[in-house]
């Protein structure tokens, strides 16, 4: 099963082009930063009672991406979630090759250098005949679009995909004006949502706001 870093980085590549999209830079490095704060989270290395960080557990996860992170929070004990979302956000455009590549590896992905002298960077195009790469995206349509009440870890998904400025991607605008109040209520279901997604998504609001509303 691929973790949250690993989908919220195949939702942020268009499918045919493999171009970046959504937000960029510092939105999209914290976005990536609280997947990962996320994901040790669900497997039980880090908790948050809504002001401290706590680190329960430092055994290995045996994703060496994760355990960097385990290691680095472990290392700096930030104070509380802001302070670990930018400590690993410090490190999003490694952690994001290393997903990259590692998608790649595994075959979702395929890598395309630029054009004429290589004026175009890299592109990462959606591995063709591959369902899994679809499927992220029919499962968050799904679950926002349905009725059903969703897996926490697709709700934590989605308070991403708010945060990294996706949703007009995956939904048109007049899908997104029917489930407006649900699409709150979702982001709002799981407690680990609204400590560390809301908190991803306000520290991207008002860094791309400065500080206005």
């Amino acid at each position: 099963m691929m973790r949250l870093h690993d989908e919220i980085v195949l939702l942020t590549l268009d499918d045919a082009t493999g171009e970046v999209v959504g937000r960029q830079g510092l939105a999209a490095g914290t976005a990536l930063a609280g997947a990962l704060l996320m994901e040790l989270s669900l497997l039980g290395r880090v908790d948050t009672d809504g002001e401290r960080l706590l680190l329960p557990s430092g055994a290995p996860t045996g994703e060496a991406l994760l355990d960097d992170a385990l290691r680095l929070l472990t290392m700096e004990a930030p104070a509380n979630s802001r302070a670990a979302l930018m400590l690993l956000s410090r490190d999003a455009d490694a952690s994001r090759a290393t997903i990259l590549e590692t998608l790649v590896a595994d075959g979702l992905l395929r890598r395309e250098r630029g054009g004429f002298l290589r004026l175009f960077g890299t592109r990462y195009p959606k591995a063709p005949g591959r369902e899994d790469t679809a499927e992220v995206r029919t499962r968050l349509r799904t679950m926002v679009l349905g009725e059903d009440l969703p897996e926490p870890r697709d709700t934590l998904l989605l308070g991403l995909v708010r945060a990294s400025g996706l949703l007009p991607i995956l939904f048109t605008e007049d899908e997104l004006d029917a489930v407006r109040a649900r699409l709150v209520l979702l982001v709002r279901l799981e407690a680990l949502n609204r400590s560390l997604g809301e908190l991803v998504a306000d520290m991207v609001y008002w860094r791309l706001r400065g500080g206005e509303r």
